[in-house]
């Protein structure tokens, strides 16, 4: 074989070499563009990773979920984020995406239902009477009492309407220890930072570290109901397979274990 022609040779392969070096990162941002992206209120976690492990098990296609409180996850897809499905655990935040004809107005449902609860750590756990005028600042003593943030995270705003319901709220809120989402307030207590707080029943059905002392008058406050629906910019069509799952009757099992009532 000539210089000339093993010249080329080399030439050639360091060529394709090249293509072939170009090619496999645009095929890896195409593959991971395709997987489909979930915001979910963070009281969601353990039932929707379950829900989506399984879904990938049997499509073959993969999914990116983003927990956090319902408020910031609407904040997030009014600024622009990329995201598919949003799930949001109350109607006022998914009624403020819809307001902005951020979702496609005919894949709205209502999902799941939910109960608020007021847990202690669990070597603390004293069963405590939730009713009208019930001694919660004196539980409380110096401690603080950890909730979402009132103003909007929505286990935060059903833990006040609640309080306020039963005459409870101007006592402790200068008590208040308002996180960002309902699992960091879960936290507070898991970690023994507050002695109690207000939760939902799946959250502290997640946490070995606390137990529910009482559970909330469901006519105290709003209903809890978690809609569900698929954003207006969505362009993935594995959105939509995913969306199906999560409503269909495979998925209910799942939710059903975290203690979510499932709406038909």
């Amino acid at each position: 074989m000539g210089i000339h022609r093993r010249q080329w040779i080399k030439m050639t392969v360091a060529a394709l070499a090249v293509a072939w070096l170009g090619i496999i990162p645009l095929a890896g941002s195409a593959q991971a563009a395709e997987k489909v992206t979930v915001f979910a209120a963070a009281s969601l976690k353990n039932a929707l990773d379950d829900i989506t492990a399984a879904w990938q098990k049997e499509s073959g296609k993969e999914a990116a979920i983003s927990y956090a409180a319902s408020s910031a996850l609407a904040k997030q897809i009014e600024s622009g984020a990329p995201a598919d499905i949003f799930i949001s655990a109350d109607l006022d935040w998914m009624d403020y995406v819809a307001k902005k004809n951020l979702i496609k107005a005919d894949t709205r449902k209502n999902l799941l239902g939910n109960r608020i609860v007021l847990v202690a750590s669990k070597d603390k756990a004293e069963p405590v009477e939730i009713k009208k005028g019930f001694d919660l600042a004196t539980l409380l003593g110096e401690g603080r009492l950890a909730m979402g943030a009132v103003d909007s995270v929505p286990a935060g705003k059903y833990g006040k309407a609640a309080l306020e319901s039963l005459g409870v709220w101007s006592s402790v809120e200068g008590k208040v220890a308002g996180a960002e989402s309902v699992r960091a307030a879960l936290l507070l207590v898991s970690r023994g930072e507050a002695p109690y707080g207000i939760v939902y029943q799946t959250d502290a059905a997640a946490d070995k570290e606390v137990k529910i002392v009482g559970t909330f008058p469901e006519d105290s406050h709003p209903a809890i109901i978690y809609p569900i629906a698929i954003l207006s910019d969505s362009k993935n069509a594995d959105a939509v397979s995913l969306f199906d799952y999560i409503k269909s009757e495979k998925a209910m099992p799942f939710f059903e274990k975290q203690g979510f009532t499932v709406l038909k």
